[in-house]
């Protein structure tokens, strides 16, 4: 070890890191000559001996005898006569010490339990835990099973890359070596914590889960669909009203919220690129008063509920209605009128201009960068649904593009324009924030005769949108398609539909399926046709069908023929969390701390850790882990019945840690 320069050039992305600059920042340990440090290299005794002998200044405890294979000319005689002295280090049978020999991950951790005389409350007992804590305690050799308990007890232990594999007799590495040395640091009281999801927790950790499930609810802004149930009201009571919204959802066990936040051009949140949305006030460009973010709002209540938050975002609709309500700058019909249609009795953005793709992609990017959104959501409207014999009045923009050499259908350069969009979008969310997911929520027919039973409108012909292109590509992290048929309808068919699009995901993108309980009457539409719908989705989850999206908020508010009541008895009795995108983010976090019993509830430490975003309880039924509960990351503690429980810690990707065993 020679080289101490302030950084290792093989370490900045190696799981030791902090471990490894904990101690060059004390002058413990040093590097190579070509400035590595060589962290996966496994480390002999004497250099072993070496590291000690920086790290600790103990009391001598014995008188040492010379080994006969280390000469007082041997580089590390020094070293290993104070580890020998300091009952760091014993020797071998004839006076030798082996100093070149590789030292083992046991024999670490015995060493430095007796030469530092660490001592635990409880060691008998995590003695007989060992098998909790490492699956491979059986190879614990008997006259190590002492030491690791304690070492474990005291936190000393790091396990990579799986926290519950020991691997006692496997060389120890130098990354090994200095991550034991610091932790006994911190047992000592010389070094200050670090976060690692290598540490082995000081109580025993379960392997646990349950099956995922996406289960979101459209909450639509735009007509007063859903909130706020009208424009204009007091703040107080758009706040209430939006609580009330999200609390449901929490009660029914939905763990997803897509609000609509671009209904047309305009904004639920501060923009300087577009207005106030006259949906919140009742006139666009007028912010509420008294003055407060909706879309911050709405995302910390979101949260606190364990709800996912994904911003979706109208593409290109203007204006869904004709009316008196002005528009006003920076809305696009007053900076570019020349880009904004009449269609019917709406506006439209045409999306072929790029400063309207320009505009809408910098909408959205600009909420991905100011907000701790979960996703970004578009839905169906692209180029608007067509009118009977009223084409979509873009033939300026077209001839502009022919003229300028293009040679493509009018068709396909509207595919065209759609196709870029949602590419950029999806490049523009990965480069600013890779853990917002990307979702799209066409209309669920692709073409007529795809799959050959099917019948209805041609997305691809006629809202000229190629979607199932972004799913082949691999352009969007989850698909929505809007099924809003029921499954006995031929021509429809939800089964045939979903199997239809399921087929065509090479990339193994995820699938929330868009499901209507809008059409629930009783009749054509019973309970049980939704209840089936689910049904199918889960019984596809092997082929990526994860879960569902509901419209409308509003039926699930007025329960409608006991739509909410089914959710929660039947449907989503039990809680889940949304399944994980290991494309992502597959790291999990840092196991829950100070977990401990106080009375007849589960205690643990609060964390300043912005990643973790909640914690689940599973408790053992035998051999079996359930799911009980779902918290906040605010919680602290929680309230159990007699029994063997574990506690996860879950970040914005769902990931889930190892559960920290504890019995009431």
């Amino acid at each position: 070890m020679v080289t101490t320069g302030s950084q290792f050039s093989d370490i900045q992305t190696h799981w030791a890191r902090p471990f490894i600059e904990g101690l060059r920042a004390r002058n413990i340990i040093s590097g190579f000559p070509d400035g590595t440090f060589r962290p996966d290299k496994p480390i002999s005794r004497a250099e072993y001996a070496a590291v000690l002998q920086r790290a600790f200044k103990q009391p001598l405890k014995r008188q040492y005898v010379p080994f006969v294979d280390v000469p007082p000319s041997f580089w590390a005689a020094p070293a290993i006569q104070q580890a020998y002295e300091s009952e760091f280090l014993s020797g071998y049978p004839e006076q030798r010490f082996r100093p070149g020999d590789q030292i083992t991950r046991a024999q670490v951790l015995i060493s430095l339990v007796s030469g530092l005389g660490i001592t635990v409350e409880n060691a008998a007992g995590l003695k007989a835990k060992l098998p909790q804590f490492y699956q491979d305690a059986s190879g614990i050799p008997d006259y190590a099973t002492d030491k690791v308990a304690i070492a474990t007890g005291a936190g000393m232990v790091v396990n990579y890359p799986n926290l519950k594999s020991l691997q006692p007799f496997y060389p120890a590495t130098r990354a090994d070596v200095v991550a034991f040395i610091y932790q006994a640091l911190v047992k000592t009281g010389q070094a200050p914590l670090i976060e690692s999801n290598y540490i082995v927790p000081t109580a025993p950790l379960a392997a646990v889960g349950h099956t995922r499930e996406f289960r979101g609810a459209w909450v639509t802004t735009v007509w007063s669909r859903d909130w706020p149930s009208q424009p204009g009201l007091p703040v107080e009571q758009q706040k209430a009203e939006l609580i009330a919204i999200l609390d449901r959802l929490k009660s029914l066990n939905f763990n997803a919220v897509i609000l609509q936040i671009r209904p047309e051009g305009d904004a639920i949140y501060p923009s300087q690129l577009e207005p106030w949305s006259y949906w919140l006030t009742g006139t666009q460009g007028k912010a509420p008063n008294p003055y407060y973010d909706p879309l911050e709002f709405a995302i910390e209540e979101s949260h606190k509920r364990n709800l996912e938050l994904h911003a979706w975002f109208n593409p290109y609709r203007a204006k869904g209605v004709i009316n008196d309500a002005k528009t006003v700058a920076p809305h696009i019909s007053v900076t570019h009128p020349e880009y904004v249609y009449k269609y019917g009795n709406e506006l439209w953005m045409d999306p072929g201009a790029a400063v309207v793709q320009d505009l809408t992609y910098n909408v959205v990017m600009d909420v991905v960068r100011r907000y701790d959104i979960d996703g970004v959501h578009v839905d169906d409207y692209f180029y608007p649904y067509p009118k009977l014999n009223v084409p979509f009045p873009d033939n300026k923009t077209y001839a502009t593009y022919q003229a300028a050499g293009g040679k493509m259908s009018l068709g396909d350069w509207r595919r065209e324009n759609v196709n870029k969009l949602v590419f950029r979008l999806s490049q523009g969310i990965r480069a600013i924030k890779s853990h917002v997911k990307f979702g799209v929520s066409p209309f669920g027919i692709f073409r007529p005769g795809q799959p050959a039973q099917i019948q209805g409108l041609d997305s691809y012909d006629q809202l000229y949108t190629d979607s199932k292109k972004w799913l082949v590509e691999g352009w969007v992290d989850y698909f929505a398609p809007q099924l809003y048929w029921v499954i006995d309808r031929p021509a429809q068919s939800y089964p045939v539909l979903l199997n239809w699009w399921l087929q065509n995901n090479p990339k193994r993108k995820h699938f929330y399926v868009g499901n209507t309980i809008e059409r629930i009457d009783g009749t054509s539409w019973p309970l049980r046709e939704t209840q089936r719908q689910i049904e199918i989705t889960r019984s596809l989850n092997s082929q990526m069908a994860l879960g569902s999206i509901f419209y409308s908020m509003k039926v699930l508010n007025e329960n409608r023929h006991g739509i909410a009541d089914k959710f929660k008895q039947e449907i989503y009795a039990k809680p889940a969390l949304a399944p994980t995108m290991p494309a992502l983010d597959s790291t999990p976090p840092t196991l829950p701390k100070g977990v401990k019993r106080v009375d007849n509830q589960i205690v643990w430490n609060a964390v300043a850790n912005n990643d973790i975003r909640s914690w689940t309880l599973y408790r053992q039924d035998g051999q079996t882990w359930t799911l009980v509960r779902v918290m906040a990351a605010s919680r602290t503690s929680t309230a159990v019945e007699p029994g063997t429980y574990a506690l996860s810690a879950v970040d914005r990707m769902s990931n889930e840690s190892l559960g920290v065993i504890i019995t009431i």
